[in-house]
This record gives structure tokens, C-alpha cells and sequence, in this order.
């Protein structure tokens, strides 16, 4: 138990804008027969879960696929009066399972949990990440996205519900600020 503690103690400085909840990260159904070819393209961030990496506004990524086979993940958002990127590759971690994407933004890094739950791959998609510490707790990461900047209430309704369907809580969810975007 001292362990836990100590464990605690150590990382929630780091995740104070994360969602942390007790227990093993969820697993939840992810898009059946996936097409990465209809995803890639430009993604407006419409309601996320908070972190700290995303605090502006204007938030969206643009996915691209490189000559090797990776996909580029490009970040834009606008924050303290600049825009700011971040750059980052993906993989298909399991062909079996093309949905579940591994993203990461550095060489340092491993590549991190990132599943496409749903998507019509033309107005909307549904994202979920997680990262599970020893089984003990998890920090979760939560999208919807869209292909414009602003999506009819009903269909971020409906994105929501999948979280529900799968015991994912998005109750901190918030809307992602994309209001005067067009002209940046």
C-alpha cells in the first residue's frame, strides 16, 4: 500500500489536467472494418476530455500517410496568442484490429493507445486513449471530432452515447472553443 502511495504522490503533479480514475482502463469496441484512407485528412476537435497538452483553441489534426507507411499526425491550436504544433507518428499497431491506432510525439516515447471507436469517416469520429498504471488507475483521454468545425448537436449526442455504451466517463467533457478559427 506504501507503494501506491508513493506512486500517487509521484505522478498526480503530472496529471492535473488528465482524467484519472481508479481500476484497469476500459476496452471498449472500436470501428469495425476501419479504412485508414477515408480517416486521414483534417479533424476538428469538438468536445475532448481536459489535458494538459490541449488547453487552446482552434483545436484540430490533420493525419497524412508517409512513404513508409506511418501516418503523420499534425496538432494545430491556438494558444496565448500563437499557433502551436505538434507533429507525431502513428501506427497500426495490429492489422487485425486496424482501428487502434499507436500515436506518439517523440522518439523517446512509446507509442500510446489511440482508437478510433466510430467514425463515418465524413462529418464525425469518436476517440478514446488509455493509459493504465499497474492495473491500480488509469488516465483517459477522450474526442469527438469532426470534419468541420461545428457539429449539429444530435450527432455530438450520439457520439456520446458511445462512451456510455462502453462505462467510459465523460462527465468532464468539454466543448473545444473554435470560434474565430477561420482566420488564422
Amino acid at each position: 500500500m506504501a507503494k501506491i502511495i508513493l506512486l500517487l504522490a509521484l505522478v498526480v503533479p503530472f496529471i492535473e489536467a488528465q482524467t484519472l480514475h481508479w481500476g484497469p482502463c476500459p476496452t471498449p469496441m472500436v470501428q469495425p472494418n476501419f479504412d485508414l484512407n477515408k480517416y486521414i485528412g483534417k479533424w476538428y476537435e469538438i468536445e475532448k476530455l481536459p489535458a494538459s497538452f490541449e488547453r487552446g483553441k482552434c483545436i484540430e489534426a490533420n493525419y497524412a500517410i508517409r512513404a513508409d507507411h506511418t501516418i503523420q499526425v499534425l496538432n494545430l491550436q491556438f494558444y496565448k496568442g500563437k499557433t502551436r504544433s505538434a507533429e507525431g507518428t502513428a501506427v497500426i499497431q495490429d492489422t487485425r484490429e486496424p482501428a487502434k491506432l499507436g500515436v506518439s510525439f517523440s522518439y523517446f516515447t512509446p507509442y500510446s493507445p489511440y482508437w478510433i471507436l466510430s467514425t463515418d469517416y465524413t462529418s464525425v469520429a469518436v476517440v478514446y486513449s488509455c493509459t493504465d498504471v499497474m492495473r491500480v488507475f488509469h488516465i483517459d483521454y477522450a474526442w469527438i471530432l469532426g470534419r468541420s468545425r461545428i457539429l449539429p448537436a444530435e450527432t455530438v449526442f450520439r457520439a456520446k452515447e458511445l462512451f456510455f455504451r462502453d462505462n467510459i466517463d465523460i462527465s468532464n467533457m468539454k466543448a473545444t472553443d473554435q470560434s474565430g478559427c477561420d482566420t488564422l
